[in-house]
């Protein structure tokens, strides 16, 4: 059982919800805050008090003082388009709303909270597109979230479950570890391309960090040699050396580890605070109108991620070049030994587009949108947009981490009798439990589908 409680809920404990299933509750003290920010709103409300969304309009309208319907917010507000999110993201999203709702601000009556707790633990998957939010409050993926609760919806309960980044969090968290598979991937990739390529090893020595610390260097290099550790390589390197693919990986990779880490962290604080406009704050007995539903933040760190990204993509389609050439690899052409077959050079084909796709979703979101509700709304964080473009190029890495996998066990067979490091032993068993050694031509697609698959829920170290 995962508690929503004052103090935030953590990325880990999201991810539980989200795709183990794992029950959920609010503790004792988020209760009492919930009750005490609901008391808050019904007393200022009968004070006469204005308060956004509750004696006044909405967005253009905020200068009408006609109390909206409540229920009629999630229905007037549910106009997304395009594909519905699945279960993993359905419970991502819901549980980053009730991580809000625990802070205790939103003014959210008892009853609304906790119906959508009950569907959170109902295992109900309500139709939500994910298409429609510009990041300034997911209003419309929540609003149809919110169409499935059952309870009537008074005070301030229709603005509490629409007005947040709850999607953009949410998806924001799976993205998180997303990424976090795709590097591990990747550093598993790099370790058997190294044992394939008979790579030198002295870039990625403590020394090499000491000289130059940079961000994630010292971290990556040290996970690199621990796969390697116990083998033959670190003696014998072909050449002085390398190309800039291999010399340059956990440099690389370790800029992408600190990019995810700035994620990861914004991810966390959202998980952990009271977003709501307007904020009901019940000690100061204050209704405070903010702009704390802005997402700027979140989209910026998520565009450093896919920029990175791009970077170590890059630099495992280069070694997968270098693998399949034999005036770099020293082994046969395209990694086949079969007179008249095409080996692995039609993966690099798929390597390449990848690459390509993978730099286009690099491509930044543009700030400047599209004003809305009467240029009250006039402009975007765009966060939501952004969380799914970086979703799509993460999947592509993976694809592509798993093409790299594919082309470097070919290459450590072909190189005969090794003693690889004990890690990039187990990293090679496991790419051999899913794809077999390319004797002739034969579907790589088929290869690839299957092992993507694999590393998507196979325990690192693999």
């Amino acid at each position: 059982m995962i508690h929503f409680d004052p103090e935030g809920l953590s990325l880990a404990d999201l991810l539980a919800i989200a795709r183990q299933d794992v029950p959920a509750d609010f503790t004792a003290q988020a209760r009492q805050r919930i009750e005490e920010g609901h008391q808050l709103l019904v007393k200022l409300a009968a004070e006469g008090t204005p308060i956004y969304g509750v004696n006044t309009g909405l967005g253009a309208a905020v200068d009408t003082a006609v109390a909206p319907v409540q229920a009629s917010i999630a229905l007037g507000r549910a106009v997304g388009v395009g594909r519905l999110a699945n279960r993993q993201e359905l419970r991502a999203i819901t549980a980053a709303r009730l991580a809000g709702l625990a802070q205790g601000r939103s003014g959210i009556s008892p009853g609304a909270a906790d119906a959508l707790l009950a569907l959170l633990n109902s295992g109900v998957e309500p139709d939500v597109p994910l298409l429609g939010s510009l990041g300034e409050s997911d209003l419309a993926p929540l609003a149809h979230l919110s169409l499935a609760l059952s309870v009537p919806l008074t005070g301030k309960d229709g603005l509490a479950l629409v007005s947040a980044n709850a999607a953009s969090v949410g998806l924001g968290a799976l993205l998180v570890a997303e990424a976090q598979r795709a590097l591990e991937v990747l550093l598993a990739a790099l370790a058997l391309s190294c044992e394939g390529y008979r790579a030198n090893l002295s870039p990625f020595q403590p020394w090499a960090s000491r000289l130059r610390p940079a961000p994630g260097q010292s971290e990556q290099s040290a996970a690199l040699l621990q796969l390697l550790a116990g083998g033959e390589l670190a003696d014998s390197p072909r050449r002085l050396q390398d190309p800039l693919s291999f010399r340059c990986a956990t440099v690389v990779q370790g800029a992408a580890q600190q990019a995810l880490h700035a994620l990861h962290e914004l991810v966390e604080l959202e998980l952990r605070s009271g977003a709501d406009n307007p904020a009901l704050i019940s000690e100061a007995s204050l209704v405070l109108a903010t702009a704390n539903f802005d997402s700027t933040h979140l989209a910026l760190a998520t565009e450093g991620l896919g920029l990175a990204l791009t970077r170590v993509a890059a630099c495992s389609a280069e070694r997968i070049a270098k693998l399949l050439s034999p005036a770099s690899s020293d082994l046969p052409r395209f990694l086949i030994t079969q007179p008249g077959h095409v080996g692995m050079a039609a993966l690099q084909r798929t390597s390449s587009a990848l690459v390509g796709e993978i730099g286009h979703l690099a491509n930044p979101l543009p700030a400047v949108s599209v004003p809305v509700a009467d240029r009250v709304e006039d402009y975007a964080g765009q966060a939501m947009a952004v969380v799914d473009k970086t979703r799509r190029l993460t999947e592509r890495v993976l694809w592509l981490a798993s093409i790299e996998l594919i082309v470097a066990a070919q290459a450590v067979d072909l190189r005969g009798a090794l003693r690889l490091g004990q890690g990039v032993r187990l990293v090679h068993q496991a790419v051999r439990s899913q794809v077999a050694h390319l004797d002739e031509d034969r579907s790589g697609s088929v290869d690839v589908l299957a092992l993507a698959t694999f590393l998507e829920s196979t325990p690192f170290p693999l």
